[in-house]
């Protein structure tokens, strides 16, 4: 099922703003509003402050009046710096290095908007990048081989609606169109160039001087649906769940020098052999299900709670699957995640500082996909993270608020010992450093 050209148009035209860099664990990207930056996104399914409720609980437009907009963006700045323990570059080449630093700053968007229809109906739409990451290693660098540059962008939008059942149970549902683009950058390795080719070809080439770039995109759709329960003035307990999205995404893997002689002598035989060529993925991201809670304990102080799961199993590994030229049918390369379901777990608190500004404060434990050193890929060394959050929410006039937050994101240095020696791209065994800072700020308005 595809979408109209008009609504294909548009977000294609958007993407290019949508700069991914994980802030969750794997390549989740928990950001799709800065107002819950400041809470670690605790109580993420019943707060239902702005119309940002369409992503994480669609039934909790029924708390919001009349026409809402809210739109925002997060800053998250991630670091990731390789410490070598006894690395074996790949088979040919010489390339050494630590890679530098990884890591680096991306921008994630966001823009909603809810409506009330009838008394009991609404409506509501959202536009976000539910999962991205990007990790880019300075040249040259022992792990080049397997992999210099991995970027992943998505774009969702999310029509949405909800109904009030009563004034205790809301229901909420929408749709997912989303949008898929990725680029996979490393150094060729001699265990991949053809042998025995007739002269005055060399027996092998020198993979240092070529780089294999892969690129895929799709768009594909999904759903997902909510509830709300007021159970008494004070407490509310919302649940979410979003499901799988699967991609059978096509596009191309291409071979491209230096400019040295060398270089282009491998292009030319490796373009002539086959090796560039149209290739195909099937990838299915994952489900998410939500459980909060919200509470207020007095005048001052209200306390949230989130526990919260992703389906990363649905990811095992990645085949690449040329689909033209003389290699045609066979796997180019297989991405070997084997990666594991997780859960997070959050609690905040808010302070009422006066009637106009509020402070926000949270703490979150969030798993990582990744299993362990073997299956750890530099293209996403990633560990089990702690949240520190803290924002401030700010009421300047009558119905519009301001929103800001930022979090410490404390990951515990990974180990890796990925050896893909042979498939031709060595092994890379040692520690990383890594970090990440989030700033947020959101605008909303009631209208």
């Amino acid at each position: 099922m595809k979408p109209s050209s008009t609504l294909r148009l548009v977000p294609a035209a958007l993407i290019g703003l949508w700069a991914g860099t994980a802030g969750a664990s794997g390549f989740q990207l928990l950001e799709q509003n800065a107002s819950g930056i400041g809470n670690a996104f605790a109580g993420s399914a019943a707060v239902a402050e702005n119309a940002s409720t369409v992503f994480f609980n669609p039934a909790g437009m029924t708390q919001l009046e009349g026409r809402n907009v809210s739109f925002g963006a997060a800053a998250i700045n991630t670091s990731y710096k390789f410490s070598n323990r006894s690395s074996n570059v790949a088979t040919g080449l010489t390339t050494a290095g630590d890679g530098g630093d990884g890591g680096g700053l991306g921008v994630v968007p966001n823009g909603y908007f809810s409506m009330a229809v009838t008394k009991d109906l609404y409506f509501g739409l959202g536009i976000g990048a539910p999962f991205g990451l990007k990790t880019e290693y300075d040249n040259p660098w022992m792990g080049a081989a397997q992999s210099l540059k991995f970027d992943v962008q998505t774009l969702n939008v999310n029509p949405s609606v909800a109904y009030r059942v009563n004034d205790t149970v809301s229901l909420g549902f929408g749709l997912d169109w989303q949008k898929l683009d990725a680029t996979y950058k490393r150094l060729a390795t001699t265990g991949l160039m053809p042998t025995g080719l007739p002269a005055p070809y060399p027996a092998y080439i020198d993979g240092s001087t070529v780089i294999s770039r892969l690129k895929i995109n799709d768009d594909a759709w999904g759903w997902n649906i909510g509830a709300l329960f007021n159970v008494s003035p004070t407490t509310k307990v919302g649940v979410s769940y979003r499901s799988r999205v699967k991609y059978n995404a096509t596009g191309d893997v291409t071979l491209s020098s230096n400019g040295s002689a060398a270089g282009a002598t491998a292009l030319a035989i490796l373009n002539g052999g086959g090796y560039a060529s149209n290739v195909k993925a099937d990838i299915e991201l994952p489900d998410t299900f939500i459980a909060s809670a919200t509470q207020k304990l007095d005048d001052k102080w209200e306390m949230l709670g989130d526990i919260s799961w992703t389906g990363w199993s649905s990811i095992p590994k990645i085949d690449v699957i040329r689909t033209s030229g003389l290699q045609n049918t066979r796997t180019a390369q297989t991405l070997n995640t084997d990666f594991r379901d997780t859960w997070r777990f959050a609690l905040g608190a808010n302070y009422s500082l006066r009637e106009d500004v509020k402070l926000k404060f949270g703490i979150a434990y969030d798993q990582t996909p990744v299993k362990g050193a073997d299956t750890r890929l530099v293209s996403l060394p990633d560990n089990n993270r702690t949240w520190f959050s803290f924002g401030a929410q700010w009421l300047p006039t009558k119905g519009s608020v301001v929103d800001v937050g930022a979090a410490y994101l404390y990951i515990k240095d990974p180990s890796i010992h990925n050896d893909q020696t042979t498939s031709g791209r060595g092994l890379i065994d040692g520690t990383y450093k890594d970090s990440c800072w989030i700033l947020g700020a959101q605008y909303s308005m009631q209208f």
